[in-house]
C-alpha cells in the first residue's frame, strides 16, 4: 500500500512538474529498468510533444540561439515549459528582432511559458501562465556599463531582485518571495536600462498586446508608463526580475 501511495505521489509530482512525466513514470511500472525505462518514455513523450501540442494550439519556442530569442535555460525545454499559442510566438520573436535592430547582438531570453496541452493546467508555482498566452521575459544586465548578451544573474532567470520601495506588507499567504539568502550568490552585474526599458515599448505598443506586469519602482527608475504596465499585486511572486507579458 505504501508503495503504491509513492507511486501515485510520484505521478502527480511528475504530472504538475512537467505535464507528462508522470505519464513516463506510469509507464515505467510495468518494467525491471524503471529508471531506464522512464528516461526513454519521458524523452519520447517530451519530443512528441512538439508535434502533438499545434493540435492544441500550442507551438515551442527555440532552445537554442539561431536568432535574436531563445530560452533561457534548456531546463525550461527539458520540462515542457516553452509552449505558447501562435500569437505569443509571434509578439516574442518580433520583440525580439525589434530590439536585436535596434541594438545589434542583442539575444531576449524567455523564462516560463506555459505546457504543450490543456487549458487551465497550472504551471506552478505561477498564478496564470495556463493558456499559452503568457511567457515571461528575462531582464537584459550589463557589467561596468557593457551589455552582457545571454547571461542573467541568476542560473534560471528568477530570484536575482532588484532593490526597490514597495508598499507590500508581510504576509505569509503570498507568493512575493524574498529569497534572501540565495541573493549573495548572485553575480553583481546590473540591469541594463536601455534594451530593458526599449523590450517594455515595444510591448506596451504593439496591438496584440493586453498587459505586462513589473515592479513599480522599475517603471519609475526606467522612466516609462502605459496602461498595459501593471502591478501584479502583493500576493503574486514579485516581478523585479523579469517582465511578465500576455495577450
Amino acid at each position: 500500500m505504501m508503495r503504491a501511495g509513492f507511486h501515485f505521489f510520484l505521478i502527480g509530482i511528475l504530472t504538475l512538474l512537467t505535464q507528462v512525466g508522470g505519464l513516463a513514470w506510469f509507464c515505467a511500472l510495468f518494467f525491471k529498468r524503471r529508471f531506464l525505462t522512464f528516461t526513454f518514455a519521458y524523452v519520447a513523450l517530451s519530443l512528441s510533444a512538439v508535434f502533438i501540442a499545434p493540435s492544441f494550439g500550442r507551438v515551442a519556442l527555440p532552445c537554442h540561439s539561431g536568432g535574436p530569442m531563445k530560452m533561457q535555460s534548456v531546463m525550461y525545454c527539458a520540462l515542457n515549459r516553452h509552449y505558447v499559442v501562435p500569437e505569443m510566438r509571434d509578439v516574442l520573436s518580433d520583440t525580439a528582432s525589434e530590439i536585436a535592430r535596434i541594438y545589434p547582438g542583442t539575444l531576449t531570453l524567455i523564462l516560463d511559458a506555459s505546457f504543450p496541452f490543456f487549458d487551465t493546467f497550472p504551471l506552478l508555482p505561477h498564478l496564470s501562465h495556463d493558456d499559452g498566452q503568457k511567457a515571461d521575459i528575462a531582464f537584459y544586465y550589463q557589467s561596468d556599463g557593457a551589455y552582457l548578451p545571454g547571461k542573467t544573474r541568476s542560473p534560471v532567470g528568477y530570484f536575482a531582485f532588484e532593490n526597490g520601495m514597495t508598499t507590500c506588507p508581510p504576509n505569509a499567504i503570498s507568493l512575493r518571495w524574498n529569497a534572501r539568502a540565495l541573493q549573495p550568490l548572485w553575480p553583481d552585474w546590473q540591469l541594463e536600462p536601455e534594451r530593458t526599458r526599449a523590450v517594455m515599448r515595444i510591448l506596451a505598443n504593439d496591438l496584440r498586446v493586453g498587459k505586462m506586469f513589473i515592479e513599480p519602482h522599475l517603471t519609475t527608475r526606467l522612466q516609462i508608463s502605459s496602461e498595459k504596465i501593471r502591478f501584479q499585486g502583493c500576493r503574486a511572486a514579485r516581478h523585479d526580475d523579469h517582465i511578465h507579458v500576455q495577450l
